[in-house]
């Protein structure tokens, strides 16, 4: 059934034009967005300028930009920071890597891939708390599976030669692995959400043309799903920076703080250190660092509005 033809004319009488319409539209959607996001930010900003807690007995002071200098000038902050830094960086370059992989592979197999695709979307449904847990007791010195079956094949001479969450050098790196089990399966399916919609006859042209192996996925692949990638680091990138529940379930944050990153340390700060207006602060610096390397990372990445 049609629009009426005169709809149109009937809303520029009443001195609505197709702009002030969409924009009357939205405008519930943009109330109850204003109400659900923009009121807890701006409650955020506003108390990272008072010290203390409504609940002490002196109630809260207004500190004005204290919590924002001590935020760049504590070493602990920097260090939770850093590492930070380094837990994204480890799994969204694994993710990155074994998504791309193993796209590649769904896409050469064709419709055989489907059972492979639908048991590699399994660990998407595990919650992060669940796949935490399960991990630490792979992982736990002595007792672990991992180090059990590292000792039987002979990598290893005995089960606790490897402490892999109690060791502060390699904590970090241990409590990223659920992370990486547990998201690659999301990198994957937008990677070949992106392939399948490369036109077949361009990679057959450029097959005739003498592309292959490596030329083809650098010259040709890459440059043509470089938007899904782009949108699937993002995603992936703040996910993880922000890790939470699967770090604290394994670790703690220990030892020696040595995975603790910005999220845990936040959490310490408002909860074990009782200190809201420090935990605001350093919630409202880490917004805006994630917005901005987001920003970056769609212009260089995704680079809109440019030729290939």
């Amino acid at each position: 059934m049609g629009i009426p033809a005169d709809c149109g004319s009937r809303r520029r009488g009443r001195g609505l034009g197709d702009r002030r319409y969409a924009l009357l539209l939205i405008a519930p959607a943009a109330l109850v967005l204003v109400a659900l996001v923009g009121w807890p930010l701006l409650k955020l900003v506003v108390d990272s300028l008072y010290t203390g807690s409504a609940f002490d007995a002196g109630g809260r002071s207004f500190a004005g930009f204290d919590n924002y200098r001590d935020v760049f000038t504590d070493a602990a902050v920097r260090a939770a920071g850093l590492r930070t830094v380094v837990y994204t960086v480890v799994v969204v370059v694994a993710e990155l890597t074994l998504g791309l992989t193993v796209a590649l592979l769904f896409y050469a197999l064709g419709p055989r891939s489907q059972i492979l695709r639908t048991a590699f979307l399994y660990p998407l449904m595990i919650a992060p708390l669940v796949a935490g847990l399960l991990w630490r007791f792979m992982l736990i010195d002595n007792f672990g599976i991992v180090n059990e079956l590292l000792t039987r094949i002979g990598v290893l001479d005995n089960p606790g030669e490897i402490a892999w969450l109690s060791n502060p050098h390699l904590a970090l790196f241990s409590v990223a692995i659920p992370d990486v089990w547990l998201t690659t399966s999301f990198m994957t399916l937008m990677i070949f959400a992106g392939l399948q919609s490369i036109p077949p006859e361009l990679l057959e042209s450029a097959r005739l043309d003498g592309a292959q192996g490596l030329r083809m996925l650098r010259s040709i692949i890459l440059p043509l799903v470089r938007p899904v990638i782009a949108v699937a680091l993002i995603i992936r990138g703040v996910d993880a920076a922000r890790a939470f529940d699967v770090i604290l379930i394994q670790t703690g944050g220990g030892p020696q703080s040595a995975s603790e990153t910005l999220s845990l340390h936040i959490y310490k700060t408002m909860v074990t250190y009782s200190e809201p207006g420090s935990a605001a602060a350093m919630s409202t610096v880490f917004m805006a660092v994630m917005m901005a390397v987001a920003l970056i990372a769609v212009m260089t990445i995704w680079r809109p509005g440019r030729g290939s």
